[in-house]
This record gives C-alpha cells, structure tokens and sequence, in this order.
C-alpha cells in the first residue's frame, strides 16, 4: 500500500564522522532522537547504522514531503543538537526534489562543513503496512 504522494517523497542519507571517544555518547543521543522520532516525528522511516571501525554512522530518513521535513525540524532540533555534539556531517544525500525552503535551511544547516549533493527522483514506490511497519514477503 503506497501511503503519500510518491513525487514529493525525500530521502536523506547523513553520513557522520564520530569525534573519537564519543562513540557511546553519540549512540546514546542517536537512541533517544530515534525514539523521540518514532514516537512525534513524521518520518515514515528511520535507520542508523554505525561502522565502529571508521567510526563513521550513516542515518537514512525517509519523508512524505517537505512539509513533514520542516515538521521535523521542529519537533527534533533539542535531539539533533545533541547528537551534533558528537559527530560531524562529512556527506549529505538528499534524494527527491524538497522545496526551495527545504533546501535553504539544509544548505544553511551544513554550511561548509560537508559534502551535499541532490539526486532527482526518477521512479519507485513504498510498501507500508496500514499498522506502519514495512510490508513483509510471506
């Protein structure tokens, strides 16, 4: 069941670099701004995988428009300031067209700090069930 408007869904992928010795810190704040998220935000998904050895995390965010972006925003900056604290932006994806206020409020968000690169949508759907969680294969 596609749940949103697929022409205006945004994908974010964040890749970060863990300042070293704060790896439990960085998943302790990634742990309560994912479960703040889960339970307040708009995101249809979220997932954060850590790679210890390079100490790098990639967060992948996924959203129905840019008005659930903003919403985000909102809801969330006390968390994403948090986990700011110990890591820094090295890439950031963005796939799918936000609109122009979006894209601003990224571009002012990351500065010069990191890599950021946009990706048009082409063609795709989502699977959800009516309960939220993905669609399994029976």
């Amino acid at each position: 069941m596609t749940t949103h408007d697929d022409s205006t869904i945004l994908l974010f992928r964040n890749t970060m670099r863990i300042t070293e010795g704060h790896l439990e810190g960085f998943r302790d704040a990634i742990a309560k701004a994912v479960a703040f998220v889960q339970q307040h935000g708009p995101q249809l998904m979220v997932e954060t995988f850590v790679d210890e050895e390079r100490m790098l995390a990639h967060s992948f965010q996924l959203y129905a428009d840019s008005d659930a972006v903003r919403t985000h925003w909102q809801l969330a900056d006390p968390y994403i300031q948090e986990v700011m604290e110990h890591c820094q932006v090295e890439h950031f994806e963005v796939f799918g067209e936000p609109d122009a206020d979006v894209t601003a409020g990224i571009r002012s968000a990351l500065g010069d700090q990191s890599n950021l690169t946009f990706a048009p949508r082409l063609a795709g759907f989502v699977r959800f069930t009516p309960e939220g969680g993905p669609a399994l294969a029976e």
